[in-house]
Parts: structure tokens; C-alpha cells; sequence
């Protein structure tokens, strides 16, 4: 049960209701994720469109990362929704995110509207939430009792600082934007 004070008067709220509201966060944001995945692989200019992209902005070697991106959006996304290995998933959210903040975003300023990396924070944010909070009871790590003994430190670390780690590893190996002027900006 979470017990919380309001206007001086003490609740508690039923941890059933807690676990849907996890399970709830959990599908939209990795539903939302796999399906830029499956937009990657099937939808457009599918991979070899979507390596082009990669190569234009200073994702080298392009094929990779479109392959990379796409099968880290379906797969991250799919396990997060499902509650598997939970902060991993997450990781995998905020690594992504965070390397679509970089090389596309960052320039755009906050908010979404104007191009900006808004979107992109708010489902790390999400990720990094639910590995704090623990995937509650509606999850394949409660089925198989395997997120059990981590607390939300160590969800906080899994989450934020392998997903952290694994971006700017990527980014540092793999980014060499085009001088200003020469890429394409697209979402």
C-alpha cells in the first residue's frame, strides 16, 4: 500500500491500483517505442530509407544504426510493455531517446512544436519512472519473481546509467555530424 497525506488526512492507495497505473505507463510508452521500431522496418523508406537518414546526419555506418534503432525500438519497447527485465528496457528507452535528442533534437530548443526534444525526454522520463518504481505486479518480472530484490536506486542506476552510458559510448564512437548546414532534419 502507498500511504500519502493530503490536507492533513492519511490514504493509503491499494498497491492493485498502483500496478495498473505502471502497467498502463508501461504499454503506451513501449508500445509507442516498438512502433517507431516497426515504422523503421516496414513502413516508408523502411531500412534502406531510414539508413539514408542515418548517414545524412552523422550516424555512421547508416545501415547499422537503422538496424540498430529499429530492432533496439521494437524490442525495448516490447519487453518494457511486458515488464520484462524491466530497467533494462528502460535503458534501452533512454538510450535511444537520448541519442535521438542528440543528433536530431538539440538544436530545436524544448518543445516539441518547434522540432525541439520535449517528446523525447518525457518517454525517458517514463522509462526511468517505472525502473525506479518497479514494473509492479501486472508484469513478467512479478510473474517470475525476478525483479524482487532491486530498489529504486538500482533501478535508477540500471536504467539512467546504462541507458546514459550506452548513448554517449554510441555517440562518441559512431557520431560525425556533416558541417552545419549539409544534414536533413527530420523526426
Amino acid at each position: 500500500m502507498l500511504v500519502a497525506q493530503i490536507a492533513g488526512d492519511t490514504f493509503q492507495l491499494p498497491s492493485d491500483v498502483i500496478s495498473a497505473a505502471l502497467l498502463t505507463i508501461r504499454v503506451v510508452v513501449g508500445v509507442t517505442i516498438a512502433a517507431h521500431g516497426y515504422g523503421k522496418f516496414f513502413l516508408g523508406g523502411k531500412i534502406p530509407g531510414t539508413a539514408g537518414w542515418f548517414d545524412s546526419m552523422g550516424m555512421k555506418p547508416g545501415r547499422l544504426h537503422a538496424y540498430m534503432a529499429a530492432s533496439t525500438e521494437v524490442g525495448g519497447g516490447l519487453i518494457f510493455a511486458a515488464g520484462l527485465l524491466t530497467p533494462l528496457a528502460a535503458a534501452s528507452i533512454v538510450a535511444l531517446m537520448f541519442v535521438a535528442t542528440w543528433t536530431v533534437h538539440r538544436h530545436s530548443g524544448f518543445f516539441i512544436v518547434g522540432g525541439g526534444w520535449e517528446y523525447n525526454f518525457i518517454l525517458a522520463a517514463m522509462a526511468v519512472a517505472v525502473a525506479v518504481a518497479g514494473p509492479g505486479r501486472y508484469s513478467v518480472d512479478n510473474k517470475l519473481d525476478i525483479i524482487d530484490s532491486l530498489d529504486g536506486w538500482t533501478g535508477l542506476i540500471i536504467a539512467g546509467g546504462i541507458g546514459l552510458g550506452s548513448a554517449i559510448g554510441q555517440l562518441a564512437i559512431f557520431y560525425h555530424p556533416p558541417p552545419a548546414g549539409e544534414s536533413d532534419s527530420a523526426d
